[in-house]
């Protein structure tokens, strides 16, 4: 790498060490050299465009390496000697807030290094001054719904207009702003806004104006927060919103991935989460609902617009494929609604039929080819009708149409056209047969029934894995990225990461143990009490045992992760009242108030324990005296029984494999591996982890996820 650019990592590393009065760890140093060496490595022609395919490091670091200040001191000089952003993205907030509060301030202020940063947040987190104005008229004049009826009919039915109850707080709200006690940011309010009210008030990429908005030059908070992302050498988002800004081509929420290094934290959630990103749904009825308004309020529309003949002809345009989607939609629910058979499954509240492998029945097929030539249609009409909308507003632009005309409409005709394009995503994704050879799409039905025996049918199509997306979105764009995590490995393996997030099979990839002295820090038992689990009421009375025996005493600060609402409940009924009093359930109080409960009591030397789910074996933070006792009721095997699960499941037994073992198994190994690092989380802590689940010792998978596993000392009954 440049010589000058490894002196400057070199003074940096040295002087973070100096102001934070701490020693080198041999895994951060390798892990900053890896980087480096990586990142400066990648070529690039005259142009600053990326040369070749060795662009990409995955490094898995254990708990203690410090991994977040070596991937900073990495890749922040060679990105500005290169003059690319940092993008970092992380899947927690709380790891965002510790980059933001503490780690980036203090490579700032501890080191010579020169930077600026700042957290990315995606348009809907923010209020629209347009969208504010609309409501402070609306507040300020009781008839103001009788100047427009068919815009407040939309409103709504599909813009979630606030209701009487609801004006004090919007009162308070328009007040903040204008006053500037609120800059518009919604996770800077102090009191809660309701979804449907927050709705009413922010904007999103499809109804925004941007710069024909008379807001955008000074009072439009997203744009205010987009020019500090501008000057920022370091930008901090999250998994979700890099998926969305890819979603939308990239490089519009964000710098152009062409033009960024890439840092994933938490690696390890980016494949299922870029999986919901790329999936589509679309419910019947509800969409029916906003075509027949489409329909029937064209003669206003026409009205409203008449000045532009563009405008009345592409509303003319919309009449013939409205009616085809009216007509096709309301023949292809009633077959749908006769027809299938819906079972209870994974999700209780509403029974789901899914199609075995995601193929869809030829003539259901057949229907999707057609609607989605007739959404193709309305989109394309649509997007034509808001873009003129927009020119109207521009003013140096000459059109036909009265700008505040356009202002008022174009929100609305935006909003439908964003429910178009989903809908469209939808049905192409049904209408399209899955390439061969490769994994194909879940495609389910669920029926949802409302209130006074309406129903509505969903359907509902996904990928199995993001790899596809994830390598032509994302890896074949960005000018370099890392991946890093505590758990990227699956049974000592980089396979599963590799597999579902599209790395190729040449990506290098590190792996750094934990420099946690673990054999003397910690015990890994499993007590004679362990069972299997497939003994549900032994199992129950097994984990019933071991609590009342082993954690009943002064000193208990414990933390025991169940796989089942229905087990956690009842072992807790089950415990003697001295017990039940000290014990903390993830059904009684939220996972933050638990954590503050549990914090509370330790420190006022009283004995503590919590019983937690799945969500409570990651990213909770229990040092020292906090937790020295996790005990794990049984191996977090998860059943394949969502629609994408299942699909993906039946696709790998049908090519030969074993889901089993190839998905449930390293699954299980990363879930667990999480789970245990929850008791050591500085050098000085100690504990014992306690597994009470058998088939880790009698079953042939057991040994694989033992060696996955810290290497505490060993105690195995």
């Amino acid at each position: 790498m440049n010589p000058e650019q490894q002196v400057i990592i070199q003074k940096a590393y040295r002087e973070f060490l100096e102001g934070r009065k701490v020693k080198p760890r041999g895994g951060q140093k390798h892990m900053i050299a890896d980087i480096a060496k990586s990142f400066a490595a990648i070529a690039e022609d005259d142009e600053g465009h990326r040369k070749g395919n060795n662009h990409l490091i995955a490094i898995e670091a254990g708990t203690g390496t410090g991994k977040t200040l070596a991937y900073l001191l990495a890749t922040l000089p060679v990105a500005q000697a290169r003059d690319k952003r940092l993008i970092i993205s992380t899947a927690t907030v709380a790891l965002q807030e510790q980059l933001l509060l503490r780690d980036l301030p203090d490579l700032k202020s501890l080191t010579s290094l020169e930077f600026n940063f700042a957290l990315a947040k995606g348009r809907g987190r923010y209020l629209c001054t347009a969208q504010l104005s609309k409501v402070a008229a609306s507040l300020r004049s009781s008839e103001s719904e009788d100047d427009n009826p068919t815009l407040s009919l939309f409103e709504k039915e599909l813009m979630a207009a606030p209701g009487a109850s609801d004006e004090d707080l919007m009162t308070r709200l328009v007040d903040d702003f204008a006053s500037g006690r609120w800059s518009g940011d919604r996770d800077s309010l102090k009191e809660a806004v309701p979804n449907e009210l927050w709705e009413r008030l922010t904007t999103d990429h499809q109804r925004c104006s941007n710069r024909r908005c008379p807001h955008f030059a000074a009072a439009c908070p997203f744009y205010n927060a987009r020019r500090e992302l501008d000057q920022a050498d370091v930008i901090v988002a999250n998994h979700d919103l890099v998926l969305a800004d890819l979603a939308l081509g990239g490089g519009v929420i964000l710098p152009a991935p062409e033009q960024s290094y890439y840092v994933f934290d938490e690696a390890h959630h980016l494949p299922d989460k870029a999986i919901s990103h790329f999936a589509a749904t679309f419910r019947f009825n509800a969409s029916l609902k906003w075509l027949q308004l489409l329909k029937k309020s064209q003669p206003d529309l026409l009205k409203a617009l008449v000045a532009s003949p563009s405008a009345t002809s592409q509303l003319n345009q919309l009449v013939n494929p409205v009616n085809d989607l009216v007509r096709d939609l309301g023949m292809l629910y009633a077959q749908l609604r006769d027809k299938i058979n819906f079972q209870e499954g994974y999700n209780r509240s509403a029974p789901v039929h899914r199609w075995p492998q995601g193929q869809l029945p030829e003539g259901v097929r057949e229907f999707a080819g057609q609607l989605l030539i007739h959404f193709s249609s309305l989109c394309r009409n649509l997007e034509s009708l808001v873009n003129q909308l927009r020119d109207a507003q521009d003013p140096d632009k000459n059109t036909s149409l009265d700008a505040d005309i356009a202002s008022e409409w174009q929100p609305l005709l935006a909003l439908l056209h964003a429910r178009a394009l989903a809908a469209h995503q939808l049905w192409s994704l049904c209408a399209e047969p899955d390439p061969e050879g490769r994994p194909p799409h879940a495609r389910w039905l669920t029926l949802h029934r409302q209130a006074e025996g309406e129903e509505d049918l969903e359907l509902s199509a996904s990928p199995v894995t993001a790899a596809g997306d994830l390598a032509y979105r994302l890896w074949s764009r960005c000018f370099g990225s890392t991946l890093t995590s505590a758990t990227l490995t699956a049974l000592g393996k980089f396979d599963r990461l590799k597999h579902r997030s599209g790395l190729a099979d040449s990506t290098l990839c590190k792996s750094y143990p934990s420099p946690f002295d673990y054999p003397r820090l910690g015990v890994l038992e499993v007590p004679k009490q362990a069972c299997d689990p497939s003994q549900q009421q032994a199992h129950t009375e097994a984990i019933l045992d071991y609590v009342e025996t082993e954690l009943n005493h002064p000193q208990a600060a414990a933390l025991v992760l169940f796989s089942s609402r229905r087990q956690m409940n009842e072992v807790y009924d089950g415990l003697p009242s001295q017990l039940k009093r000290i014990t903390l359930t993830q059904d009684q109080l939220s996972k933050n108030r638990l954590i503050e409960k549990h914090r509370t009591q330790v420190d006022a030397s009283k004995p503590s324990i919590i019983f937690g789910l799945a969500s409570l074996a990651e990213g909770i933070d229990l040092p020292g005296k906090y937790l020295t006792h996790v005990v794990i009721v049984r191996l977090p095997f998860s059943t394949p029984d969502d629609p994408v699960d299942a699909t993906l499941a039946e696709w790998i037994e049908s090519t030969g494999g074993n889901p089993f073992m190839q998905i449930t198994v390293p699954d299980a190994s990363i879930r667990l591996v999480q789970a245990c690092g929850r008791l050591i989380r500085k050098e000085d802590d100690e504990g014992k982890v306690t597994l009470l689940d058998r088939r880790i010792l009698t079953k042939r998978y057991g040994s694989q996820l033992l060696n996955s596993l810290p290497p505490f000392k060993r105690q195995l009954s």
